[in-house]
């Protein structure tokens, strides 16, 4: 009997969102601690549903009956993905998932910052390092409120495409570098400690430099001891070199620090969870036939009423304050279980909905109006 005309026994890591719901007509699911995943509790399984926090590797399918492996991820490092092709076990990840998340994440907060010094997002200069799902979107939304001058640097895309500058200029010239690259450590562009001591010094006067793709990205020990004696540098940190673990000192030297969030709104989990469900129903042979909005349930606030003098920032803040998230991450840095204190920070996040959730109303000055409305607002 072929896989698609019988019940299929699914193990999915517990935190992906959504799984009963959208993977029930495909069989029996077991839900189970991503991190804790060993050889013996594949055995018998069809299909593998993970997040970055399971290394996917020959020796953990080795002795498997696994068919499908599925990251509910944009990325893919956590994946040998060589040995999936070379014994013929299919995979899909869901990149672009979470991307507007991300990019909101980013605008929130940049805006924090910003609103501390009085400087204006639309007068700076901003670079984006990795122009993948995230970095477009970022790009777009930026020309979008205004901001006119945009350095974007992606080697592999440069050899091939117009427009791109280098690492260099963008840490010397920008007053608000981010980071979205993929960790590589081989290849002819690796990523893995991209930014270290012989170039953090190039970073100009009071730059915000913020990093929500992968902690390894940074070498956390030069970027440490640049920040003692560089305080006019302000640092975002959503993720963290050897996470779970972070590192205390590191921690307390940056601006806003989070534990690997910045791409969890709701909206963007159960969207990765979708793309799997579409993977996998594509690779049986069957027809997906519902939408992801069936399964987007109803905000908690569908709409606001807001007075003409409202700033950007208190609106953005009624979905996300980083700087809730920056707390309860200060909060554990002391504690001996810090790394597990971490993982269930993000196990527990609260729901954060993406700004299209929310329907701005109200005698609104045309400016702002349409200002909210390119931030991506209703």
């Amino acid at each position: 009997m072929s896989l698609a005309h019988r019940k299929l026994s699914i193990v999915a890591d517990e935190n992906i969102p959504g799984i009963a719901a959208m993977f029930a007509r495909f069989g029996a699911i077991q839900q189970v601690d991503g991190r804790s995943l060993t050889p013996e509790g594949l055995q018998g399984v069809d299909v593998l549903l993970v997040r970055s926090v399971t290394k996917v590797t020959r020796q953990l399918l080795v002795q498997s009956s696994v068919k499908f492996v599925g990251s509910a991820t944009i990325g893919t490092d956590h994946i040998d993905t060589q040995y999936l092709a070379a014994n013929n076990i299919a995979f899909s990840s869901a990149p672009g998932c979470n991307a507007d998340a991300v990019v909101e994440y980013d605008l929130c907060c940049i805006t924090q910052l910003l609103d501390l010094s009085n400087r204006q997002l639309k007068d700076l200069t901003v670079a984006i390092v990795g122009v993948g799902n995230v970095g477009r979107r970022v790009a777009d939304r930026l020309t979008r409120v205004g901001v006119k001058k945009i350095l974007l640097n992606d080697p592999p895309r440069a050899k091939f495409e117009q427009g791109f500058v280098s690492l260099e200029e963008c840490l010397s010239s920008a007053d608000i570098i981010l980071l979205h690259t993929p960790l590589l450590t081989t290849g002819p562009w690796p990523t893995k400690h991209l930014l270290n001591k012989s170039n953090l010094k190039l970073l100009k006067k009071d730059a915000i430099l913020l990093n929500a793709g992968r902690g390894p990205v940074i070498k956390g020990a030069d970027l440490c001891h640049f920040l003692v004696t560089r305080s006019d540098i302000k640092v975002v940190l959503d993720v963290w070199e050897a996470e779970p673990v972070v590192d205390h000192a590191l921690a307390n030297l940056v601006a806003i620090a989070t534990p690997h969030i910045a791409g969890y709104s709701l909206e963007g989990k159960l969207r990765g969870t979708y793309m799997l469900k579409v993977a996998l129903a594509k690779w049986l042979g069957l027809e997906v036939t519902e939408s992801l909005n069936e399964y987007l349930p109803k905000p908690a606030i569908e709409s606001v009423e807001i007075a003409e003098s409202a700033d950007p920032l208190s609106i953005m803040r009624l979905l996300y304050d980083p700087l809730i998230d920056d707390r309860a991450l200060r909060a554990t840095l002391g504690l001996d279980n810090q790394a597990e204190a971490f993982d269930l920070l993000r196990k527990n996040y609260p729901i954060r909905r993406e700004f299209n959730a929310l329907t701005i109303k109200g005698d609104l000055d045309c400016l702002v109006a349409q200002y909210l409305k390119n931030l991506g607002f209703a």
